[in-house]
């Protein structure tokens, strides 16, 4: 299982027993440099950059993440009125597939709605016209799947065969731009730059007949670009480059980008016991707290973590509290132990762990803290109870 780098920064020096357990710590101070990052890619490209509430939702950090970017994006209505409620600038919304009776409040608080075909925008232009015609300003969008793929997990490629994201680009038609503001692509997971090239030499040849016909371009997420290694100066000229060529105007979803590295997931090892080799029960559930270890699947890197051997200890197979027997996390090398009382903490969880946790087994939710690695402030956002597993339940 490939093990998903994780860059310590300043958690290398973050007392663990500050906080509960299990609970995800994100540091202000790396959200701000990602957030920077991120910024002055728009500035100099000209491009505008949406974060993903996929990915990253802590609502409490939106005026952080105000202070530097355009805006957001959501999935649905849910995440539309989240970023109505608390974030600043632009809501671009895209779902595979609306509901009727959501419709008229998508519209209500979307600058971008975008359609997963054109079925559904004719099925639902009478909500468009009636919305417009309230006096409603947004605009619409397509979002099309250039069957071309990079991902290096089928089930995270939305470009795989079959996919039931995006309007196949090859049967794209002037009637289809007709209806439509702007297009909207994205096939990439967690990539560098060299994957998005590809994927616009490939989707260049559909999109040129209609480039000056078309408001914006949203070439979408899961470019890493807050990775020390991202090719930034390349990706600034190919988004001023494409802006010029297609007279559209450029808009960026990061999502995993802009907490990356932010946060971790901080855990404590409950009891300890050996069958065939040492076996340790943690209080952080894969299934319930970092669902990706199973799906993806992935190996989470551990803070301070040793390598076998070389007086470090032998390996400990973490597992989690629930009843499932794959709720395992991985063999690692505590720092320390393993003892019972141990604090742990994976690295890199503030993206897409802290939106996926479940109350499943009724294993306890994490904690949520706000840390500011530069003036040492801490504060608890929020603590989950028992009610919070009753009340998702009947």
């Amino acid at each position: 299982m490939e093990t998903r780098a994780g860059d310590p920064g300043a958690f290398a020096n973050f007392d663990l027993s500050r906080v509960d357990s299990p609970s995800f710590v994100v540091d202000a101070a790396k959200l701000r440099d990602n957030l920077r990052v991120l910024a002055d890619i728009g500035e100099r490209s000209g491009a505008k950059v949406l974060s993903a509430l996929k990915a990253f939702s802590m609502w409490s950090t939106a005026p952080i993440v105000g202070e530097y970017l355009d805006g957001v994006c959501t999935s649905g209505l849910w995440e539309a009125r989240l970023a109505s409620e608390f974030y600043d600038g632009e809501i671009a919304t895209y779902c595979a597939a609306y509901k009727e009776e959501d419709m008229d409040e998508i519209l209500r608080l979307s600058d971008h709605v975008i359609f997963n075909s054109p079925a559904q925008i004719e099925r639902f232009w009478p909500f468009i016209e009636l919305a417009r015609a309230r006096g409603e300003d947004f605009d619409i969008g397509l979002r099309i799947n250039p069957l071309h793929a990079e991902g290096e997990v089928p089930k995270y490629d939305p470009s795989a065969p079959h996919s039931r994201l995006g309007f196949p680009i090859d049967q794209l038609t002037e009637e289809h731009v007709g209806m439509i503001d702007g297009i909207h692509f994205h096939n990439l997971c967690e990539q560098d730059f060299e994957p998005l090239r590809r994927t616009w030499d490939k989707v260049f040849d559909f999109l040129e007949p209609y480039f000056g016909q078309l408001k914006w371009i949203n070439i979408g997420g899961g470019h890493h670009v807050t990775r020390a290694d991202y090719q930034r100066e390349e990706l600034v000229q190919f988004l001023a480059d494409m802006a010029d060529d297609t007279q559209a105007e450029i808009y960026i979803e990061p999502g995993e980008a802009v907490a990356l590295d932010a946060g971790i997931l901080v855990g404590t090892v409950l009891d300890v016991g050996w069958n065939g080799m040492p076996v340790a029960v943690v209080d952080i559930s894969a299934t319930c707290h970092m669902p990706d270890v199973i799906e993806a699947p992935y190996r989470p890197a551990l803070l301070g973590e040793r390598q076998e051997g070389e007086g470090a200890g032998e390996a400990v197979r973490l597992g989690g509290p629930s009843c499932l027997a794959g709720d395992v996390i991985g063999d690692y090398v505590l720092p320390a132990g393993p003892e019972v009382g141990q604090r742990f903490a994976f690295l890199d969880q503030a993206h897409y762990s802290m939106v996926k946790t479940t109350t499943f087994n009724g294993v306890p939710l994490p904690s949520i803290w706000l840390w500011d690695s530069e003036t040492d402030s801490l504060e608890c956002i929020r603590k989950f109870d028992y009610e919070d597993f009753r009340n998702r339940l009947s």
